[in-house]
């Protein structure tokens, strides 16, 4: 098959469309396609002489590189009009080349056309068409009507695809990554389903959809230019920077004050954050809620995905200053949003009640009735594994259903149910401090889907955190067994389940306390 891509953009391979175009091409597997740069062709302008059609029928007299286009035109089995919207329609070479496209024409009047036209020298009946462009306004629709009435006359109205993409200057801004590459997964899977027939209606649905909305777009298009409202001077790139960043915030009904202190350049905005929206300070300052100190050029790197921004955090690149729930929610209010997670954040997650279950029943059951808990405690062990077609299993939920199931096990078998269930303590704390000095600590696992779920894993401040929390719930189960020992050998051993809960509740509250101390303590000690 032969596929032929023209683009049009004077940029060549450096366009934006060309990035959709090639993720386009990447999820159709046509990696042998043919790309034509026109603007590398230096392709003439149509003199309108029509001696293609009187004395060298189907050959232009202009002698530059469009005979050769023209064939490939002619043989291709797919071709990919990629180009940017220019002035609401195509850019000049383009035309050029779409005009000298008139040798593949007949002279003879076509009567199957109610405004007249001229049929195909060539049977092209088995040719397919695809127009793929971006544009600078927040939306595709409406922008596209010159292009696509052309097209329609050209190729027939509703025989060839579109994808239309509005905010196309958004995939040039790095800072911007994470939500183009959701965008170009889409035009992948446009890709792949156009190769196998057509582009589903629903992936169509998806691609027509703005990147962001029209007020955030727009705030960060004018900002983007990098040049002052003013007098057109060209700045550090800081102001418009932190406009940008204003821009991306999603309000949730909290009112601060996030103050950038740029270190290197000795420059200091604030960003008043509201109920419905952000404003960027250049003076008059407010007393801020944060305050983030940075050299800029460690700001922009992390902005741009160059260093993570977990780790410039953990090595102290930046400091935090003032309430530090604001770095805690970073990506909730200025990341990708919920709707626009990436697939991999939209899986099965861990839940901790999966682990704890069968534990809570084996604990709570055991001492008022030792055969009915263990029956409890191996049913609800066995039972993990249809947990799991909802949950994402952990390993150490695999390892607590053997350990309960022969726990309850040896009660059953008549061992001594006050030993067991000393033990059965003294084996939950083994798991948890053991979890505490793996790869990947125990309670990081429940917790990353709070902080950026599978990113949270490359965030050593969340790792170390998590290390010492799960160290902590280890310790305080290693420990439990001396004084359930104890008070099961009295009256109140039917009690040691409530009584045993009293100490992790306190212990929930500590966690959650810690969890937003200590990444807070780490940046102020810096």
């Amino acid at each position: 098959m032969n596929i032929l891509v023209i683009n049009g953009s004077p940029k060549c391979g450096n366009s934006n469309t060309m990035r959709l175009t090639n993720a386009f091409l990447d999820g159709a597997g046509w990696s042998d396609a043919e790309i034509i740069n026109v603007s590398d062709e230096g392709v003439k302008g149509c003199t309108g002489c029509y001696i293609c059609w009187t004395k060298t029928p189907g050959k232009c007299v202009i002698n530059d590189g469009m005979s050769s286009i023209l064939d490939k035109l002619i043989t291709a089995d797919v071709v990919i009009w990629s180009f940017p919207l220019y002035y609401f329609s195509i850019p000049g070479n383009l035309k050029n080349l779409i005009d000298r496209q008139l040798p593949t024409n007949l002279p003879f009047m076509t009567t199957n056309n109610e405004s007249g036209g001229h049929p195909s020298r060539y049977d092209l009946s088995r040719q397919r068409h695809i127009m793929i462009s971006t544009c600078g306004f927040w939306t595709a629709e409406g922008n596209y009507d010159a292009v696509e009435a052309m097209f329609d006359r050209c190729y027939g109205a509703g025989n060839y695809s579109t994808i239309l993409c509005g905010q196309g200057e958004l995939f040039r801004v790095p800072e911007l990554r994470n939500r183009t590459d959701e965008y170009l997964k889409i035009v992948r899977r446009a890709g792949a389903e156009f190769a196998a027939g057509n582009i589903r209606m629903e992936t169509g649905i998806e691609l027509s959809k703005p990147l962001y909305p029209r007020d955030v777009f727009e705030k960060m298009a004018d900002a983007s230019w990098n040049i002052t409202e003013k007098d057109g001077v060209t700045s550090d790139g800081s102001l418009n920077f932190t406009t940008q960043m204003a821009a991306l915030y999603r309000p949730d009904g909290v009112e601060r004050v996030l103050e950038l202190c740029f270190t290197d350049i000795q420059k200091t905005y604030q960003i008043l954050l509201t109920g419905s929206g952000s404003e960027v300070i250049t003076d008059g300052f407010r007393r801020y809620t944060t305050k983030i100190e940075t050299p800029f050029s460690v700001w922009s790197s992390i902005a741009k995905g160059e260093i993570s921004g977990q780790t410039a955090y953990f090595q102290r690149r930046f400091k935090v200053l003032g309430d530090f729930d604001l770095m805690l929610r970073w990506d909730e209010l200025f990341g990708v949003s919920v709707s626009e997670r990436p697939a991999d954040e939209k899986r099965k997650r861990p839940n901790m009640l999966v682990l704890l279950v069968p534990w809570i029943i084996f604990w709570v059951i055991v001492p008022i009735d030792p055969t009915a808990g263990s029956a409890a405690g191996i049913m609800a062990a066995a039972s993990l594994p249809l947990l799991w077609l909802v949950f994402r299993p952990v390993v150490f939920e695999q390892i607590t259903v053997p350990v309960v199931i022969g726990l309850s096990a040896a009660i059953l078998l008549g061992t001594d149910v006050r030993f067991i269930v000393s033990a059965s303590y003294l084996a939950f704390g083994l798991i948890w401090f053991t979890g505490a000095f793996t790869r990947t600590p125990l309670s990081a696992y429940y917790s990353a889907a709070k902080y950026g779920g599978g990113r949270a894993f490359d965030n050593p401040l969340f790792m170390r955190t998590n290390r010492i929390l799960t160290a902590a719930w280890g310790i305080l189960y290693l420990v439990t067994p001396a004084w359930t020992y104890v008070i099961m050998g009295t009256e109140m051993s039917a009690y040691i389940g409530l009584i045993n809960s009293v100490c992790p509740l306190i212990m929930g509250v500590f966690t959650v306390w810690f969890q937003k101390w200590y990444p807070a303590q780490w940046s102020r000690s810096g």
